[in-house]
């Protein structure tokens, strides 16, 4: 008889840690769910700006071309100076494929939601196998430059021996040293990645501005995006800082020719498409 209230007032008391527990749950969702709205408002309006776009070019080519000055005010043995570093294992050296998943799932939700036509998305997404092609082409031209500028080498005590050895591959199997006019890949492939997901994220304003449907999962995809974006740029930074030791002359031709190579990317395929419907 005198357990009864006990376990009423037990049990109303775990039914108002529930609600309190329920009404923090909704706030903490209402918050997020503000902050992802406002911030890809905001992204949006900034990357979708011409002024800025025009600045981020001039910001690219800064960071490849006098960024290696930096070198000389950096410390050389923080973590980013590591060839081993987690950044560079897992994200530098499949930038590529990063990519493609984050910015592929971006472009699916914008032309599909956009159009409802299977036809004009693929076209859209074929910007990025376009992309691949371009970027595997460009690794084949970068190794046959270093093999028709370089020489094969076998160090010894009296110096250093030539040896007539065709190409890199050959040479180094052989034991020897290959010196030859490096293009760096991953400044290249870095580059490139950046150029593109600007290009792309850009037409994000364009589709807000038409009142299209923008959910939380695309807006989340969006700003996914957009940190990528602001990875790469870190990224590239710090490859052209602490792993490339290159002149003047070679990094102006890198990032000319990331945006030459971009520039067929969006000409083949189209660019202003989701947001015009096709």
């Amino acid at each position: 008889m005198e357990r009864g209230p006990v376990v009423g007032a037990g049990a109303g008391g775990r039914a108002r840690i529930r609600a309190l527990l329920g009404g923090l749950v909704r706030v903490l969702l209402w918050v997020a769910s503000a902050l992802l709205y406002f911030g890809s408002e905001q992204a949006a309006r900034l990357l979708g700006s011409p002024c800025l776009r025009r600045l981020y070019h001039a910001w690219l080519a800064a960071v490849v071309i006098f960024g290696p000055l930096l070198q000389f005010h950096v410390n050389p043995r923080t973590i980013f100076a590591s060839h081993g570093n987690f950044f560079n294992i897992k994200f530098v050296n499949s930038a590529w494929g990063w990519t493609c998943t984050f910015l592929g799932g971006f472009v699916l939700l914008v032309v599909f939601l956009a159009t409802r036509r299977v036809a004009v998305t693929a076209r859209h997404l074929s910007r990025l196998v376009v992309g691949a092609a371009v970027w595997r082409g460009a690794g084949r031209a970068f190794l046959l430059i270093e093999d028709l500028t370089g020489s094969c080498f076998e160090p010894l005590p009296q110096g250093l021996l030539l040896h007539e050895l065709p190409d890199r591959r050959s040479c180094l199997a052989a034991g020897h040293q290959w010196r030859g006019y490096t293009v760096s890949s991953h400044t290249f492939l870095l580059t490139f990645c950046c150029l593109l997901m600007a290009e792309e994220a850009a037409v994000f304003a364009k589709y807000l501005a038409h009142g299209l449907p923008a959910g939380a999962p695309l807006r989340l995809v969006f700003l996914l995006n957009v940190l990528l974006l602001g990875l790469w740029n870190f990224l590239l930074l710090c490859t052209v800082i602490y792993f490339h030791q290159y002149t003047p002359s070679t990094s102006i031709t890198e990032r000319n020719k990331g945006t030459s190579d971009l520039a067929p990317t969006l000409l083949i395929t189209g660019l202003a498409g989701p947001v015009k419907g096709g």
